[in-house]
């Protein structure tokens, strides 16, 4: 293969498909956590209780994310990846608005309208990520890959950050879902000059079963990819969905008079958004994405063990782990552009979007789980027996995973 310029490596990892990806899981991670965000605020403000509706409303979102990764991952290897970057950012568009008027809903059964624009929400933004990820690996030469998903990622997920600070300038919790909304629609409009990926293109002239979800489970193989690639995302979840997003739980077991889940997030995603970019230069610099995803495993355990029985005894400190494990969960591109890498055309979007929303669909099992645990041991103690279960199997996962790093993508299952 011939060796790139410097000019024309810039030019790919700049192209309008990473731009706009970018942008897009921008918006998408805006949305994604702004609930988790405001879900203290909102739910007071409501009515309703942070903490028994607040993990409700939490789990229909998860849910909606796990069925929408399925729809749209189908539909995406049916339809093509911008279909579903069209699709999908309207939906989530739309439910945002909507979430802006709750304060004007009527009172009666608020609880359960609230919980289902976050499911709708959900099922939206389950699109975003996969299709972005898909048409930015199949758009790119593969010696690129690693770099250019890490771009979209890493900016994309400063998102989190924009929504807390949004949240805190915006003057209404309700306001910044509106704010989430307006931008999603004006992306909307910004994606009308992306192209299609090529190698999608050739696949449409191949008599081959496109979009089979039910294909990752009838073949041993191909399923044991498949939960693989589920198993290597599940830390990054577990950090943000239980030490970030629940973060007001810990704060009476260390000592701290209040911990805000939102700052946690905030704090969280800056570390996820430098880990991301930095995740694909280390894998182009190892030629390795199991290596990369192993050592910010080791990286992010490290601080876990150390956030939960370090004398974490200051709110300064939580928020410093927070930033710590956000670091080392950065692999979440390599681990979605992994997905991408391990399935062929036919199945790729279907693969790259229903396993990060596995993954986020995971979130109430492992909810559930740590309250389960809080009955017969503390919040800490707790927490670390659901983190020693999820880190096990994504150490497991990330070492016998077979190797993508410059497999050549035009193939189909």
């Amino acid at each position: 293969m011939q060796e790139l310029t410097l000019s024309s490596k810039l030019k790919h990892i700049f192209s309008i498909p990473v731009i706009i990806s970018a942008l897009g899981y921008f918006v998408d991670i805006y949305d994604l956590l702004l609930f988790g965000i405001v879900r203290i605020p909102s739910l007071k403000a409501l009515g309703l209780n942070p903490d028994t509706d607040g993990t409700f409303i939490l789990n229909c979102q998860m849910t909606g994310l796990l069925l929408g990764g399925i729809f749209w991952g189908i539909f995406g290897d049916k339809k093509g990846r911008l279909s579903v970057l069209f699709g999908s950012i309207l939906v989530y568009s739309l439910a945002n608005i909507a979430c802006g008027f709750l304060p004007y809903f009527p009172k009666e059964h608020l609880v359960y309208q609230y919980a289902a624009l976050r499911f709708i929400a959900g099922i939206g933004l389950a699109g975003e990520l996969g299709a972005g990820i898909t048409l930015v690996s199949e758009s790119l030469p593969k010696n690129l890959r690693a770099i250019g998903t890490s771009v979209v990622a890493g900016f994309g997920l400063m998102g989190a950050v924009v929504a807390q600070l949004t949240v805190e300038l915006a003057g209404g919790w309700n306001i910044s879902y509106i704010i989430g909304g307006v931008m999603g629609i004006l992306l909307l409009i910004l994606r009308v000059s992306v192209s299609e990926s090529g190698i999608f293109k050739n696949l449409e002239h191949k008599n081959v079963s496109r979009g089979n979800f039910l294909s990752f489970f009838t073949n041993r193989d191909r399923l044991i990819r498949y939960l693989k690639c589920i198993a290597v995302g599940l830390p990054t979840w577990y950090c943000i969905g239980i030490l970030a997003v629940l973060a007001n739980q810990f704060a009476p077991e260390f000592g701290i008079q209040d911990i805000s889940p939102g700052k946690a997030i905030m704090w969280a995603y800056v570390g996820v958004s430098v880990g991301d970019l930095m995740s694909g230069f280390i894998s182009h610099a190892l030629k390795s994405r199991k290596m990369a995803i192993f050592y910010m495993l080791v990286f992010t355990l490290i601080g876990a063990a150390i956030m939960l029985f370090g004398n974490t005894n200051t709110e300064t400190r939580y928020y410093f782990f927070c930033g710590w494990l956000g670091l080392g969960t950065g692999y979440w591109a390599m681990f979605v552009t992994l997905a991408a890498e391990q399935f062929g055309t036919n199945i790729r979007n279907t693969a790259t979007t229903t396993v990060p929303n596995m993954v986020r669909g995971l979130v109430p099992v492992m909810i559930l789980a740590f309250d389960s645990f809080k009955t017969n041991f503390s919040v800490v103690e707790s927490a670390a027996i659901v983190g020693a279960v999820v880190f096990g199997l994504a150490f497991y996962s990330s070492l016998t995973i077979s190797e993508t790093h410059d497999k050549d993508l035009e193939f189909t299952e």
